[in-house]
């Protein structure tokens, strides 16, 4: 390595100085970063044999041709800055972190993996550099992470690495916005490769790349992996800025994949590729100093060697957590409720509570801020009281979540307010793809102690989009909870036990026509209400004398529940107990089940029958009770869009009356 090593050393450790017309290095570049760029490719190289030879699950995304962007954002960061990046990200973390040992066994799914195995090759986390497969999501979720960098004070930054085809997500421009609006310390690098998959980037993008972060009053510059000193002086001064302002900046990589999307799927014309691999820097490095590129090589093979045998000893991740359901040492008992304030106003104080005792509880959501106050009023002078952790976002559901999901992730207790349960779905990607999965995909390294709020429920005139009962839609997804407030038991309690303690993606359900309503534990003669003793307890109205039947419901079903009991003992004598789980997912069953005293069970829910929490709870139930069996009768929604006209609106939606119509209907059948 002579040859080499009198150039280093003449240009005090850089490699090459000016380069010729050719294509060629344009600027001198350190040695250690031309290490660094082979490891990457390398190791990448070394993936897809071990593809090809049946060693890996999945798929693999390399970034070979793209090293170069990593290194540049890595040389820049300071300890406490952080990475999000995409499907492609095995360059941006051993820039990072240069921990191909612990990369490797991760994506050959062994328990010494930097998550355990559990991530495998697009989902990981250490050292303060996260990704996540799911394009476009990571850019809210690193505005979050901005946002708390900023909280927090420290002089770092975040930074999201991002492809040219994640463009055509809307929640890339919903984060631009949001982070130019609040001033946050946001790198948006993307590196722009020309294809989105297989697809050119002439078929899916209009108008000019800088220019759309321009529009949101975003600095924006643009360098390329072919002109590697020039790259790294454009990156040194982006990260800069973004330190010294506490600005985003957005900064365009052009850039070229040598290789396929994934493994071997590769379309493009094969000219082009070649045209690119004969001006790559590693390529002409080689050609100009061919014995000491292949000694570089050699070492570093022989590293990687070592790292496959060493993961191919190790044991294969098999942990599968068990779903978490306390129903051991449960108790009954009386609940008392001082005075009989309105659902709002408990919701309102348990939050007011919750901020008052924790200064990482912020609220974000559209019009919460005083003096509009959300809604429904529930945030009215919160943001006069807490100010800085009450702030109105702009309509975009998905990324108010994203951001909330980001914070979470650094360390704080976000509360998400969507104006309408209708608009959940828009998040949904956030709550399933991105919240639920990163506990465990991260191997427990992380929680995500999001909370989301929204109320729910028809029977306000809203019409077909703001008025519908759709939590079912998100029942079930791993690693998630939801609850149901409803009127019997105090939702201040309720959100004071859960921001103490929150360590999930939690959402609750508020029924819009519960809003209005006292809270109280009083009941009709011969009745009282009950609860057990876990965390977010189930209500039981009991009757003095046998009942006849047993009534199942949650959240604003509970208020018509309750009127078609009382039809019922009134004008036919039929006596009923009901029961009203909070906590929805995950299912209490067998508590639930131990309160059932009848051989009837009418299930009612606001949502529409098919598919709803009826049928699950039907099967969880029968699977569950050792005693005779009984019969179920499910009274929900009709199957249609919810009009806006109130009397057809009061036909869709179960009532009392309907209630206890069907209820005598099924006792009579």
């Amino acid at each position: 390595m002579d040859g080499l090593q009198k150039n280093v050393q003449n240009t005090g450790g850089a490699l090459l100085s000016k380069a010729s017309k050719s294509n060629q290095l344009e600027e001198a570049v350190e040695l250690r970063l031309v290490r660094k760029a082979f490891e990457i490719r390398l190791f990448e190289e070394r993936l897809l044999r071990l593809f090809s030879e049946g060693k890996l699950f999945g798929t693999v995304h390399t970034c070979i041709g793209q090293e170069w962007s990593g290194i540049a954002v890595a040389e820049q960061l300071i300890p406490g800055d952080v990475v999000f990046s995409n499907h492609r990200c095995h360059g941006h973390y051993l820039a990072r972190t240069e921990n191909y040992r612990g990369l490797l066994a991760e994506i050959m799914g062994r328990e010494s993996g930097i998550c355990g195995g559990r991530g495998g090759s697009q989902h990981i986390c250490d050292s303060d550099v996260f990704s996540n497969g799911v394009q476009g999501g990571i850019v809210p979720i690193s505005t979050g992470m901005a946002m708390a960098q900023k909280i927090t004070g420290t002089g770092n930054i975040a930074v999201v690495f991002i492809g040219d085809g994640t463009l055509g997500e809307g929640v890339v421009y919903e984060s631009l916005n949001v982070c130019s609006l609040w001033s946050l310390p946001l790198l948006i690098v993307l590196e722009n490769n020309s294809y989105a998959q297989s697809t050119p980037q002439e078929q899916t993008l209009a108008g000019s790349i800088l220019a759309r972060a321009q529009a949101f009053g975003i600095p924006a510059d643009r360098a390329d992996t072919w002109n590697v000193h020039d790259l790294l002086t454009r990156v040194d001064r982006a990260v800069a800025q973004v330190r010294k302002s506490c600005k985003p900046m957005f900064m365009e990589i052009e850039t070229y994949r040598l290789m396929a999307h994934s493994k071997g799927d590769d379309d493009r014309d094969q000219a082009e590729v070649q045209k690119f691999w004969a001006r790559d820097p590693l390529v002409l490095f080689e050609t100009k100093f061919p014995i000491e590129a292949e000694k570089l090589k050699a070492e570093i093979t022989r590293n990687l060697d070592d790292a496959v045998l060493e993961s191919e000893t190790a044991a294969f991740t098999n942990t599968t957590p068990q779903l978490e359901i306390e129903e051991k040492n449960i108790t009954w008992s009386r609940t008392e409720i001082e005075g009989e304030d309105r659902v709002v106003n408990r919701i309102y104080t348990g939050l007011r509570t919750a901020m008052e005792k924790d200064g990482r509880v912020l609220i974000l959501g559209e019009d919460v801020e005083s003096p509009y106050g959300g809604a429904f009023k529930v945030t009215k002078d919160l943001s006069r009281l807490f100010p800085g952790r009450v702030k109105n976002t702009p309509i975009c559901e998905a990324t108010i979540l994203g951001i909330c999901n980001g914070l979470a992730l650094r360390g704080m207790r976000p509360i998400c307010e969507f104006m309408f349960g209708d608009f959940i779905l828009l998040a949904a990607d956030q709550f399933i793809n991105h919240a639920a999965k990163f506990r465990y995909m991260y191997n427990d390294k992380v929680r995500v102690p999001v909370v989301i709020r929204t109320p729910m429920g028809g029977k306000r005139g809203y019409g077909a989009t703001h008025s519908q009962t759709l939590e079912k839609h998100f029942l079930g997804v791993p690693d998630t909870q939801i609850l149901a407030l409803h009127h019997r038991y105090d939702p201040a309690v309720i959100y004071e036990k859960l921001l103490a303690i929150v360590d999930r993606p939690t959402l609750v359900i508020e029924n819009k026509t519960l809003y209005g309503e006292k809270v109280t534990a009083n009941s009709q003669n011969g009745y009282e209400w009950l609860h057990n003793s876990q965390m977010f307890p189930i209500s039981h109205l009991r009757a003095s004398d046998p009942a006849d039947l047993t009534f199942l419901c949650y959240g604003g079903m509970l208020l018509e529940v309750e009127k078609a009991v009382e039809i019922l003992f009134q004008e036919h004598d039929v006596i009923a107990e009901i029961i009203c789980p909070i906590q929805l997912y995950p299912l209490q069953s067998k508590a639930i089940s131990s309160r059932i005293s009848t051989d009837h069970l009418i299930v009612v829910e606001e949502g529409q029958e098919f598919c709803g929490l009826g049928a699950e709870i039907a099967a969880q139930l029968h699977g569950n009770r050792s005693a005779k069996a009984f019969r179920i009768h499910r009274i929900a929604a009709a199957e249609q869009v919810i009009p806006s006209s109130k009397p057809l609106e009061l036909e869709v939606l179960p009532n009392a009356g309907t209630i206890a119509k069907r209820t005598l209907e099924h006792l009579r059948s």
